[in-house]
């Protein structure tokens, strides 16, 4: 892919599919990229929406569960995917942004034994879901669910933002809750934000990441409370430990040192108690 006048073009050198947003502004210089979920029950449906004049919002693209790519904006047209919001002492981030959207359901509600959105009604079953506590959520709240994004769709999301940071020469990639944060929680603890940003930010792949623990830290068997605590919990504080992926606030982690008498520990922890080396 490849960005020609402001337009995404596809790996035959075709514009992707356009739709022109009426909820839009002047022309812009982008500094930055930001990243939300579409909260909708579909690509289509939500862009329909953003071309509706009463949604008085829109991105510069949605990108679907499937990865295909609708572009509703010229990249150097103010679109109003940020609102209220502030970053690096400024405000209003629409006029100095691009915004693409991922068609997800966000926060999910259990009603019963299924998962719901709250907003569009639908179900969602239970391996389309993780069990996690936003960044900004008080201490202490239980995990609730949110809807997990497909591979294909993050890896797609990974190829164009990498395309926008190249051309545009852009500042930084951030979610739509770090620049509003009470008030926005998109795209959620099931976006990997930190690996996301590493690549697009140059990190080599081999690279290691290294944290130490800041608390007595549980180790358990997978991304959640609900999974059983492995031998060797709790690591002490100041344990090293490297990072291996991640699902939202959830990692899994490989323990450098012999911990309680185990070796070779790796397992998921909460990336609350841990902090970069």
């Amino acid at each position: 892919m490849k960005i020609n006048n402001h337009r995404l073009l596809d790996d035959n050198n075709q514009p992707v599919p356009y739709r022109e947003t009426p909820n839009k502004g002047g022309v812009m210089t982008p500094e930055y990229l930001v990243i939300h979920y579409t909260a909708g029950s579909s690509a289509e449906g939500s862009v329909a929406w953003m071309c509706n004049p009463a949604a008085k919002a829109a991105a510069h693209l949605v990108i679907g569960r499937d990865g295909n790519i609708t572009q509703l904006a010229p990249f150097n047209r103010v679109t109003w995917h940020a609102g209220q919001s502030q970053w690096a002492g400024r405000s209003g981030l629409n006029q100095f942004s691009i915004g693409i959207e991922l068609d997800n359901a966000g926060k999910l509600e259990r009603t019963g034994s299924h998962w719901r959105s709250a907003i569009s009604k639908r179900i969602y079953a239970d391996d389309d879901v993780l069990l996690a506590n936003h960044k900004h959520d008080r201490p202490g709240l239980p995990p609730i669910g949110w809807h997990e994004y497909s591979e294909v769709q993050l890896a797609t999301a990974r190829e164009v933002s990498q395309i926008l940071m190249q051309k545009y020469a852009l500042q930084d990639v951030l979610g739509h809750e770090d620049i509003a944060p009470g008030r926005k929680s998109d795209p959620g603890p099931a976006f990997p934000m930190a690996s996301f940003r590493a690549h697009l930010m140059g990190r080599a792949d081999d690279e290691v990441e290294l944290y130490t623990t800041s608390a007595a830290l549980n180790v358990r068997a997978g991304p959640g409370t609900e999974f059983a605590i492995l031998p060797g919990s709790p690591l002490p504080i100041g344990v090293k430990v490297t990072l291996l992926e991640q699902q939202g606030l959830w990692w899994r982690v490989d323990v450098l040192d012999t911990v309680n008498g185990v070796m070779d520990l790796v397992g998921w922890c909460h990336s609350r108690f841990l902090t970069k080396a």
